[in-house]
């Protein structure tokens, strides 16, 4: 009986809800990742599947039409999808950071207007916090968002690496707003940016260029977002109070840090898979390669990551659960289950060999995939800083 990966404590309902989750991975998404990978073709049938089964409203309190559970489950089953195939985890990553924001910072007005179709997949989320020119410095932020005179605002700016940029209908998005205040951080504001699916002008005053062309994440479109002048109400900035974007934006990529750590456990998980399957099956010198000390050593050290990375991904996400800060926690997970899932799924390409280099193994295409782990969400350098930072408050020497 397979043991990694295995969370203890879990309800009959999280059981079975993780259940259902592995068996839509290993019937719908497994056996068709790799062509629609290959063809970088959206995943509709998949993405259709997930709706069926709930996943697009899984943390969406049942009051507004989801299931209402916890950090803990949806990170658990953003590991399984991204077993399967890493751009589907996508595809609801962005979406689930949208709806968790309106859900701790929104009015109420706001969440009754979007959570219940968030919930059945109807609205899609995108979070564009990032520019051209921003890289990990959000006090950058040039997009800007003036004040008009029926209380409105005028957005102007150009975002960048939007993850479902096309198929979204409804951007969490950050500009600069000038709120008198004497900190960058409290002159920033989040909206909620209605706009059509698809490229062009999508709404008024807001383009989407095009498909942004990756090495990896394939599938799923990445795209810019560019406003020239674009009209929005009042009531759509988030949580009907300006100058609190910055601070809604991290408690957003809080949580995001805590899926892509979840998405790296899943891709560890599939190397690991991937690694000990071939080991058994390729032959040299008469017996299985995995009868080789030196493949036998790789292979427990690839088993221990994952379980390293998945147990740290938990803690994080039941540390958010309680309501704690976890600044420290979400950061030490992404960084090791984003460092680790490269040093695993790498040890499973070696272990193929030169097949290993074919796209007719599926090893090829998560060498890709993986590498996109070492910097969504702020890379092992960012997560440094956070933690060093955080430990040097937390252990200051007493006068």
């Amino acid at each position: 009986m397979p043991r990694l990966c295995e969370t203890d404590g879990l309800t009959e309902d999280q059981t079975e809800i993780l259940k259902a989750v592995r068996t839509f991975v290993d019937e719908q998404i497994i056996p068709v990742a790799q062509d629609l990978e290959h063809a970088d073709e959206y995943p509709e049938q998949i993405v259709e599947g997930l709706k069926e089964l709930g996943v697009f409203g899984l943390m969406i309190p049942e009051e507004h039409g989801g299931l209402g559970e916890s950090l803990l489950t949806y990170a658990l089953c953003v590991e399984e999808i991204a077993r399967g195939w890493m751009s589907v985890s996508g595809v609801i990553n962005t979406h689930f950071i949208v709806a968790y924001m309106l859900m701790q910072h929104g009015t109420e007005e706001q969440k009754r207007k979007y959570l219940p179709r968030m919930a059945a997949g109807e609205v899609r989320g995108a979070f564009s916090m990032s520019e051209p020119g921003l890289g990990s410095d959000v006090s950058a932020v040039t997009t800007k968002a003036t004040r008009l005179d029926d209380g409105g605002y005028s957005i102007t700016g150009q975002k960048m690496w939007l993850t479902n940029g096309a198929t979204s209908t409804l951007v969490a998005l950050l500009a600069k707003t000038d709120e008198g205040a004497d900190s960058v951080y409290k002159n920033m504001t989040t909206f909620l940016v209605e706009k059509e699916p698809g490229f062009g002008e999508t709404a008024q005053g807001l383009t989407v260029p095009g498909k942004i062309d990756k090495m990896g994440y394939k599938g799923v479109e990445t795209t810019e977002l560019v406003l020239d002048d674009h009209r929005i109400s009042a009531d759509q900035v988030l949580g009907g109070e300006p100058g609190k974007g910055f601070f809604h934006m991290m408690d957003g990529v809080e949580v995001g840090r805590v899926n892509v750590a979840a998405r790296a456990c899943g891709l560890a998980w599939r190397g690991f898979e991937l690694g000990v399957a071939y080991a058994q099956q390729r032959k040299t010198f008469g017996k299985p390669i995995a009868q080789h000390q030196a493949i036998l050593f790789r292979l427990a050290e690839m088993a221990t990551k994952v379980e390293v990375a998945h147990n740290m991904m938990v803690r994080a996400a039941r540390l958010k659960d309680t309501g704690q800060r976890m600044d420290v926690e979400a950061g030490m997970a992404k960084m090791v289950a984003s460092e680790y899932a490269n040093e695993v799924v790498e040890d499973s390409f070696r272990i193929h060999g030169g097949y290993g280099y074919s796209k007719e193994y599926e090893i090829e295409r998560l060498m890709r995939e993986v590498k996109f782990m070492l910097i969504g969400e702020g890379t092992s350098d960012i997560q440094k800083m956070i933690i060093g930072r955080r430990l040097l408050e937390d252990y200051k020497l007493q006068a």
